[in-house]
């Protein structure tokens, strides 16, 4: 079969490679998993502080980047400049393609989902949507939403192609009871949790040229790594480290960027935790087998009240790595049901610094079977959650929809 006869995908999500957004990494490897049997068209907008070319094809996929912003977002003003850019050239560009086979969209920004729905309906294809979060509500648990008019239209706009998509991927089993509360008719639901590549992220010795470089090789480390924002918890992480001033060989490190960096380095300085709280940036992807190895426990959190609206990716490359993990979370989440099912860690209560210090006294004193942990983690992701067990979940999914709507 030549390329021109392949059916065409067009793909909605304003990030795409090379953001170091979770959203941008996963959407990347699908459509380039995708393009083998289809032809698939990315419309994505520019990066932050980087030159992109407008049109590039890359690993079989065209990605073509359309008229946006490309403020820093951790003002919450400046990231809403940043969708509507996006949203308004998308409309115009996705308009004047030529007809999908399907529209794909990931959540990103969160009414998306509507242009999906638009191009669509004009097209008379097929619509897929991947639920990456529930907004807003997520946004109001946060309190970066509080207007209840704004609050109230955007619940709105979500609902309607949350209810009219053909086909939704919710990430996790309690999500999918969020979505259909919120509309979705849950026969027209999958579920399909992300992934890692677990050839890409493998396990490394815990002292290795990265640790070495940071000057951790005989320190304890509890690391964070991902994004610093409002639904991390991290407030919770950097107050139990009050409680552990006399383990003088322990080190927590903070790494990523995102909303709540700078509030969370003057907690740290408030409670006269900075000796013992470290902030990095992100990571070279090339070196992050290294970097999450170089941690002997890893914290996950996730806010109290979050569960099913937003889960935390993250986890499969620590799991990948083959080391433990800390989780803060609500006892219904996905998470906390991960961490249970293949006992790769410690699960305590969100928001209790207390209790998170206590099991990282554990950790730091040995009383706690860190290595079987991590052990049990690699064997669950590289069963559940490696890259082509999603992939080929994806594309029964992907058929499925494009098939019923030839018919």
């Amino acid at each position: 079969m030549t390329t021109d006869a392949r059916p065409r995908i067009l793909v909605l999500n304003q990030y795409y490679w090379p953001g170091v957004e979770a959203t941008a990494h996963l959407l990347s490897q699908l459509c380039e998993a995708l393009a083998e049997d289809y032809d698939v068209t990315v419309v994505t907008g520019h990066l932050h502080g980087l030159d992109l070319p407008t049109e590039e094809e890359r690993n079989g996929v065209r990605i073509l980047r359309v008229r946006s912003t490309a403020y820093e977002r951790s003002q919450l003003h400046l990231r809403a400049a940043n969708y509507a850019s996006y949203l308004g050239d998308t409309v115009v560009t996705a308009l004047r393609g030529e007809r999908p086979a399907l529209v794909l969209c990931m959540t990103d920004p969160p009414v998306v989902g509507d242009i999906g729905l638009l191009v669509a309906r004009r097209f008379g294809a097929p619509l897929l949507v991947i639920s990456q979060d529930v907004f807003p509500e997520i946004a109001e648990r946060v309190k970066r939403l509080e207007h209840p008019l704004v609050v109230g239209a955007l619940r709105r706009l979500v609902g309607l192609y949350l209810r009219r998509a053909d086909r939704v991927v919710a990430i996790g089993e309690t999500m999918k009871l969020r979505l259909v509360q919120k509309g979705a008719p849950a026969g027209r639901i999958e579920v399909i949790p992300n992934w890692v590549d677990t050839a890409e992220l493998a396990p490394q010795p815990r002292r290795n040229a990265w640790s070495h470089e940071q000057g951790v090789d005989d320190t304890f480390v509890v690391m964070h790594s991902g994004n610093i924002g409002h639904a991390q918890d991290l407030d919770t992480l950097v107050r139990a480290a009050a409680f552990l001033r006399d383990l003088d060989r322990l080190q927590i490190m903070v790494i990523g960027f995102g909303a709540r960096h700078g509030e969370l380095t003057r907690l740290a300085q408030r409670l006269e935790v900075t000796s013992t709280v470290r902030f990095l940036g992100y990571q070279p992807r090339d070196r992050l087998s290294l970097s999450l190895a170089s941690a002997d426990l890893h914290y996950v959190g996730l806010a109290r009240g979050l569960s099913g609206f937003v889960v935390p990716s993250r986890l499969y490359g620590i799991l990948a790595v083959a080391r433990p993990v800390l989780v803060s979370a609500d006892a219904d989440s996905e998470t906390v049901a991960l961490v249970e099912e293949a006992g790769c860690g410690i699960v305590v209560q969100p928001g209790r610094p207390a209790l998170v210090a206590g099991v990282i006294r554990d950790a730091v004193e040995g009383r706690l079977s860190l290595e079987g942990m991590g052990e049990r983690g690699r064997a669950w992701v590289e069963r559940e959650a490696d890259r082509e067990v999603a992939f080929d979940r994806y594309r029964r999914v992907v058929a499925d929809v494009v098939s019923s709507s030839s018919r």
